[in-house]
This record gives C-alpha cells, sequence and structure tokens, in this order.
C-alpha cells in the first residue's frame, strides 16, 4: 500500500477522529495483523502533541484456541489488572481508537454458549469504560484496516494480494482519504450530515413508520426528549470526535417500551467471528417476543440472554440507499462498513448523548424517558431500495422521511 496514503489515513484518524490534544494518552486496540499500521498512528500521535501512547494488541487465533481448548470456568473470569487498565486510561482522560478488522468466519466452530458467556463477563467488567464512552465523556473512533483472512471472505475470487489490496481501495474511499484534502472532505460531510439532523431535530416526530416489501413492518416510538445525532460529536469539554470512520448515519434513540411490528434483516451480521444471517424480529410494546435466524439462531439467542435489556432496541440509524459505501455493493461483513451502507437498529443499550442533556442525567431519569439499558449493543441492517419511513409528529402530523430507501428531504 502507497506509504502516503497510509500516513494520510493515519494522520486523518488522529487529527479528525479522535482529535488528540496536547499531552493526552491515547489507548489503541490493534490486532497484530495491523501492526505496521499501528505504529504509523502512534508516531504521528506523537507527533501531534500525545504525552503516551498505549496499544492494547489482539490477537483472534490465540482467541479462538482459548475458546476451544479452555475449562468453561475461564469465561466466567475476567482479570482485574485489566478491568483497572481500561477504567484508569479513561479517567484520565485518554482518547481510544479501535481498528476494526476480524475474520468474520473465524469463530464458526466455536460454541456459541462460551463466546456469548466471555462477552457478558467481559461487559458487565467494563461496565464502567463501555459508559464513559457511550456519554462521550472521552474521545473515540473505530476505523479498519484490511487484513488475509478478512479480505478474503469479501472478495473470494481474488488471490490474497488482490484482494488485499482491493479492500485496502474500497476502506480508503469509504473515508475519504483518496481525496486531495480528507480533513476538508469531512468538513464537508460533517456539514451535510448536520443539515439531516437539523430537520429530523426541528419536526420532532413521536414516531416513525418502516416499511418495505421484504416484510419489515415496524413502528418505532420516539422519547420526547430525543436527539438526532450525526457526523462529529463533542466531549463535556467541547472536544470534537468522529466515533465511526467511515460514517453515512444520522441516529437517535427509540423508547424502549414504544416499539411494535416486524423488521427484516437485509445484510450479515458479524459477532466475534460468527455470522448470523436471514433474520427477523417481531417486537411488541418495545420487546422481542418472536425471532429466526436461517444461520447464527443460537448466537444470535445468546446475544439476547446477555441481559433483560438486550431483549430492546437502543438505537435507530438512518442511512440512505444511494450513500458511497452502498454504492461501492460490496458486502463487508463488518459492521462498521455495513452499518453506514444501510439503515440500521441495534439491540441493547442506548446512547444517553441521543437524549437532551442525557450525559448528565441519572439511570433513573433516563429509564423514566424510555432510554434502554444493557450490557450489549449490537446493529443490524435493514434498509432496503424500496425502504419508506413515515416521520409522525406528536399532532399528528406525517411526514415522508425516506422514499424508495432514500431521505425525501
Amino acid at each position: 500500500m502507497n506509504t502516503m496514503l497510509l500516513e494520510k489515513y493515519a494522520r486523518l484518524l488522529v487529527k479528525t477522529g479522535i482529535n488528540i490534544q496536547k499531552n493526552q494518552t491515547l489507548m489503541i486496540h490493534s490486532p497484530i495483523e495491523a501492526a505496521d499500521f499501528t505504529r504509523i498512528i502512534a508516531r504521528i500521535a506523537y507527533e501531534e502533541g500525545a504525552r503516551d501512547v498505549v496499544i492494547n494488541w489482539k490477537d483472534e487465533l490465540t482467541s479462538k484456541i482459548k475458546y476451544l481448548h479452555a475449562p468453561e470456568e475461564v469465561f466466567e473470569e475476567f482479570p482485574n489488572w485489566q478491568k483497572e487498565m481500561y477504567i484508569s486510561y479513561a479517567s484520565e482522560g485518554a482518547a481510544f481508537l479501535s481498528i476494526s478488522a476480524s475474520d468474520p468466519e473465524l469463530m464458526k466452530d466455536v460454541a456459541a454458549t462460551r463466546i456469548a458467556k466471555a462477552q457478558k463477563t467481559a461487559s458487565t467488567a467494563l461496565k464502567e469504560y463501555r459508559e464513559r464512552l457511550m456519554e462521550n465523556k472521552n474521545t473515540w473512533c473505530v476505523a479498519s484496516i484490511p487484513t488475509k483472512a478478512w479480505a478474503k471472505k469479501v472478495f473470494s475470487h481474488l488471490s490474497e494480494e488482490e484482494a488485499v489490496q482491493k479492500l485496502w481501495t474500497a476502506i480508503l474511499e469509504a473515508v475519504r482519504v483518496n481525496t486531495e484534502d480528507p480533513v476538508d472532505a469531512w468538513q464537508q460531510h460533517k456539514d451535510n450530515l448536520k443539515k439531516r439532523t437539523e430537520f429530523l431535530n426541528t419536526n420532532r416526530f413521536k414516531l416513525l413508520h418502516f416499511k418495505n416489501s421484504q416484510g419489515t413492518d415496524l413502528k418505532i416510538q420516539l422519547s420526547e426528549e430525543h436527539l438526532w445525532i450525526g457526523g462529529s460529536e463533542y466531549t463535556p469539554e467541547g472536544v470534537e470526535f468522529i466515533a465511526n470512520m467511515p460514517t453515512e448515519e444520522v441516529f437517535t434513540a427509540p423508547s424502549k417500551n414504544g416499539v411494535n411490528g416486524t423488521v427484516v434483516s437485509t445484510k450479515p451480521f458479524n459477532y466475534n467471528g460468527n455470522l448470523i444471517e436471514d433474520f427477523t424480529f417481531t417486537f411488541k410494546d418495545g420487546k422481542i417476543v418472536g425471532f429466526t435466524a436461517k444461520k447464527g439462531y443460537d448466537t444470535l439467542k445468546g446475544i439476547m440472554e446477555t441481559d433483560e435489556g438486550a431483549h430492546y432496541l437502543g438505537e435507530v440509524a438512518l442511512v440512505p440507499y444511494n450513500s458511497p459505501i452502498s454504492n461501492a455493493n460490496i458486502l463487508f461483513y463488518n459492521t462498521l462498513f455495513d452499518e453506514n451502507a444501510s439503515s440500521h437498529l441495534a439491540l441493547g443499550k442506548a446512547y444517553p448523548v441521543c437524549i437532551k442533556d442525557g450525559e448528565n442525567k441519572s439511570k433513573e431519569e433516563l429509564d423514566k424517558l424510555g432510554v434502554n439499558d444493557s450490557l450489549v449493543h449490537e446493529d443490524f441492517m435493514i434498509g432496503t431500495p424500496d425502504l419508506e419511513i413515515i416521520g409522525i409528529t406528536a399532532e399528528g402530523k406525517e411526514i415522508l422521511i425516506f422514499k424508495d430507501g432514500n431521505f425525501a428531504f
């Protein structure tokens, strides 16, 4: 890969993604396959004033060995030192950058119950850390680079080298690194997303009605104090950052008990190396009362059994079908990209920042406003070329938001 493009991408993540501040610590979560790129990020972070760069390496092949051979009780334990590491860095105001690049089917031979147990254990231990990020108390960003296994899954008809190169091209286009000035390109993109959030926030919709020809017929109620967010976000100190690169979505929090109807997934969902495909959910008064899946049923069941909140929605996000990542016509098998090619929903925890002054409200106050809480937050895609969304205001006025899969305004 062209060294200049890698430098541009790394600098974009450091300066625009996490927006590193002088004397701030940066923690990078990185797969070992991304070591070369991660080192470039570390160097640039120091050049931009970081006090320290801490790298938390991940090796999914070693993780698979553990899942296959370790005794069951290991998955109910989480090292206290690791918990303290996350919480202490977060409490000190560190920035967090995660590189998402897993093999979509690596864990297909692993018992879904083991993965579910390990994920619940980790989510419980790191609840405070994850809540800080979801409340924007720290700057954070999720980005990606190709790995050989992931690239071959996406472009199975190509050689390994060709697949990696093609995935690099798709990623760099999605994050606008292929433009002359990526920072300026992102500023224009943020401005466009803000126009959409302003329209949605101005109309104060009480209910959204989703329909398409695949069988989705879902009504989602929104809290009276909901806020639509898109593009960049801000810490309480006013530091701007972009949580996902790429991002094409505008999103908000549904009212926990106000979801009714059926929704049909439109893309596979990669959950920790397990693919869940062709699944549906039926909701009544907010709660999932029925679900199906042609592939990955047990994995999906395991997610929902994490806790009570995993049976409810925590996010509704709108992405036009006619958008850059969607138009690339690539199934990435990676939520970071697939969710930005399709309107989507999320099971589990809602973002408190999607409620007016939500980051300063207590859990009890958020609960009264219908903000769902859970140890999980898992996105799944529902967008189609014929998706229609009608917004209904508190006065009963109906406004067309989506027509033929795209924004109607």
